[in-house]
């Protein structure tokens, strides 16, 4: 058993930790259910897809039990407020070469802000796309356009939260520049936040164990008060890979002590901690890995007691 970062710990008692994951939306129990293993799990706030992540089929909101899933959330003392929503991967709003897949996108964001607004939730977060070779400068005026489209129509006051990305392919949004552009390049920016995954930014080539370094970074170019989400993942592959391929807690390039030290940063007050880590044998790897993040206590080989 290792304890790390405890004397930090002691000099931060106004912390408050909001960790949880992502959980699925299945039928019959829907978001009632998405509650429930989020419990569980001993998770305090929870990510969640409005409906299959790689299609925009979707079902009404009127049957996903949200008043029951809110009632539950309420009872258990959850703050709604931190409860975050993830787009469609599908969505592509940064190609402006295919005019069918620009306009589904639009059409995409709009319709899951709305559906986003149903549940109470109040952010959403969004992949920024890829420019398909045309440019970085090309896919990000693409993008900021179909945004202040989205936001003009809408009809909600739900944020978008742009993702870091690893830097695969066409990828836009990189780097801190790269997502600063996409906010400079929009009329509603009080409508934008970020979302800073873990193991896209090492992947990006950003260094996890200087992380105090990269928080000041990121404020100086686009503002702490922007950050909104924390994507906690382990990576498979080392810095500056460019891959995106998630790993458990510890059992990857980041580690243990780095993560928790991000997941406790107090820089990082009240700010959602989502776990986006793969399933191990099958089995969701969740409640194992909240509590070791929440004491600091991490446990050798724990994916082999699942």
């Amino acid at each position: 058993m290792l304890t790390y970062y405890e004397e930090d710990l002691q000099n931060m008692e106004d912390y408050k930790l909001f960790i949880g994951s992502h959980v699925d939306m299945k039928s019959p129990d829907s978001y009632l259910g998405s509650v429930r293993d989020a419990l569980s799990y001993g998770a305090n706030t929870f990510m969640f897809y409005t409906g299959a992540p790689q299609n925009t089929f979707r079902k009404p909101v009127e049957t996903l039990k949200i008043p029951e899933g809110r009632a539950l959330l309420k009872e258990n003392g959850i703050d709604e407020s931190k409860i975050i929503v993830h787009a469609p991967y599908l969505i592509n709003a940064a190609n402006i070469a295919r005019e069918d897949i620009y306009e589904l996108s639009v059409n995409t964001i709009v319709s899951e802000l709305r559906r986003t607004a149903a549940f109470g939730v109040k952010v959403m977060v969004l992949h920024p796309g890829s420019h398909v070779g045309l440019g970085v400068e090309t896919g990000i005026a693409a993008l900021c356009k179909a945004l202040d489209t989205c936001f003009e129509c809408d009809g909600t006051d739900v944020k978008i939260a742009l993702e870091t990305m690893a830097g695969k392919g066409h990828e836009i949004g990189r780097t801190f520049n790269e997502i600063k552009m996409i906010i400079d390049g929009c009329k509603h920016k009080e409508r934008l936040g970020v979302c800073l995954d873990t193991c896209h930014i090492s992947d990006a080539g950003y260094d996890i164990n200087d992380f105090d370094h990269i928080l000041d970074e990121f404020d100086k170019i686009i503002g702490l008060d922007r950050l909104l989400v924390i994507h906690v993942n382990d990576s498979k592959n080392p810095i500056g890979a460019h891959k995106d391929r998630h790993e458990n807690i510890g059992y990857g390039y980041l580690g243990f002590e780095a993560l928790y030290k991000v997941v406790h940063h107090p820089k990082l007050n009240g700010i959602p901690k989502i776990l986006e880590t793969p399933y191990y044998n099958e089995k969701a790897p969740y409640k194992q890995e909240i509590e070791m993040l929440r004491s600091g206590n991490y446990v050798e080989d724990w994916r082999d007691k699942l």
